[in-house]
């Protein structure tokens, strides 16, 4: 890989300063990821000409993707307690043992892509400790990396970036919610602050978790794994391919940021000021895919806030309404997948996915979830708030199976309405694309799973 292009996926990985590359590594990255596609299509023998273009989604394109329920196509789900056999499961130890088996292996083999059997180990450094606040609230403030061992392939290497903060006059280890996110960078002290994120008169979402009592993660993904197929060779999947392009069935970002979680949580177990049985985990927009890609796949997380995670996350695949599978599978978002997932953007459609969003969301059973989604005002229709609803309300008989709560109704809520008296919750807020006003309502909710916690 050309030094050019390495030092443009390096910058884009520096999350925190949000730095500028130049328009001459921009085509670079542009170039290695459209061969890298083409050879993705070469190895499934799909032809360009047999790609189907996904919608637009500027509502005033030609091609702009459907935001109108009246237009809404029918579908039949995959049902989450039929088995292969087609036999009904009607007990848990069937779901357990059989049927959530069968779901991952179609989700790791048709979508998100399986993990290698031999990830090299991370070993965790804390990088510093600082007493700060945050708000009015004194914390103590932990950034670590992970170093990734690398010694099969030198020439790459990877140091996962996060930051845990903790209540500074907490006496008992406190729960804790780890966020897909941006951290402060080293070398500018200004933190980034996404636009929308924080509602004008309300506490940040730091804030609010600091005065309960508990503590926050937030974890880099692009330390994990660059966003965009030109880094495939890079980071934590090309390290395991040895600098080699990847297999039609092996892992996309998505796995790839959440295995970063699951060894963030590695280290969180040796944290005396986190209780690591009182883990959630939360992100937004794509960083909301990888959280629910991360709750079911993680079962030491306990709880999940899955913000506007949209298609490729809660939201069903097989429903024509604003994003669709052709965009996911585009050279623009295809790196998130496995590569077998372009097959249903071509020879193949949607509807011959063997699972769909409604079983992810069934492999977070029994835990809580909540599901989040802005206003279509706002927001906007790209990423399907209904979508994401029926994700959950599909989902709802497993929980219900495992002796939990679903969503209790198919009947979509009205915009504000909290669904959060199962273990499946569900609240479209008023706002944009943010998790920023769900916030406090999570909080109450997850309240009732963490018994409050608040130390004294």
């Amino acid at each position: 890989m050309n030094r050019l292009l390495l030092a443009g996926l390096t910058l884009l990985s520096l999350s925190a300063t949000a730095q500028q590359i130049s328009q001459a590594q921009r085509d670079s990255i542009n170039r290695v990821t459209q061969a890298d596609y083409e050879n993705m299509l070469n190895q499934l023998g799909i032809q360009k000409t047999e790609l189907r273009p996904g919608p637009s989604g500027n509502p005033s394109a030609p091609n702009a993707a459907n935001r109108f329920e009246d237009k809404v196509n029918s579908y039949t789900l995959p049902d989450p307690l039929v088995l292969k056999n087609g036999k009904k499961v009607t007990d848990a130890k069937t779901w357990w043992n059989v049927r959530r088996p069968e779901i991952v292996k179609d989700l790791e083999n048709e979508i998100y892509g399986r993990l290698p059997k031999n990830i090299p180990a991370v070993k965790w450094q804390v990088v510093s400790v600082v007493d700060t606040t945050i708000g009015n609230y004194p914390i103590k403030e932990k950034t670590l990396k992970g170093v990734v061992n690398n010694a099969a392939h030198p020439s790459i290497s990877v140091e996962i970036e996060l930051l845990v903060a903790t209540p500074k006059n907490a006496t008992i280890p406190v729960p804790l919610v780890m966020e897909f996110g941006f951290i402060v960078s080293p070398w500018n002290r200004e933190p980034v602050k996404p636009i929308g994120l924080i509602s004008a008169g309300e506490p940040t979402w730091k804030e609010q978790l600091i005065s309960r009592g508990w503590g926050y993660a937030i974890i880099v993904p692009t330390s994990i794994q660059a966003d965009n197929g030109a880094g495939l060779t890079q980071g934590i999947i090309g390290l395991t391919n040895s600098g080699k392009s990847r297999k039609p069935d092996e892992w996309g970002a998505l796995r790839a940021w959440a295995w970063g979680a699951s060894r963030a949580i590695d280290y969180l177990e040796t944290d005396k000021d986190v209780d690591t049985k009182r883990l959630a985990i939360e992100g937004l927009s794509r960083y909301g895919k990888a959280a629910v890609v991360a709750m079911a796949f993680e079962p030491r997380f306990s709880l999940a806030f899955v913000g506007s995670s949209g298609a490729g996350g809660v939201k069903i695949l097989r429903r024509v309404f604003g994003e669709q599978v052709e965009n996911l599978a585009s050279s623009g978002a295809y790196h998130w997948f496995a590569g077998n997932f372009i097959k249903y953007a071509s020879k193949l459609k949607p509807d011959d996915l063997p699972a769909d969003a409604h079983e992810l969301v069934a492999l977070c059973a029994p835990r809580p979830t909540f599901i989040s989604a802005g206003s279509p005002q706002v927001e906007g229709q790209w990423i399907d708030a209904k979508g994401m609803f029926l994700g959950g309300a599909h989902a709802s008989c497993v929980y219900q199976l495992l002796g939990k709560k679903g969503f209790g109704t198919m009947e979509f809520p009205k915009l504000g309405t909290p669904l959060v008296d199962g273990e499946l919750a569900y609240r479209q807020h008023a706002g944009g694309h943010s998790t920023g006003p769900n916030w406090s309502t999570w909080i109450a909710w997850a309240c009732r799973y963490w018994n409050d916690c608040k130390y004294d």
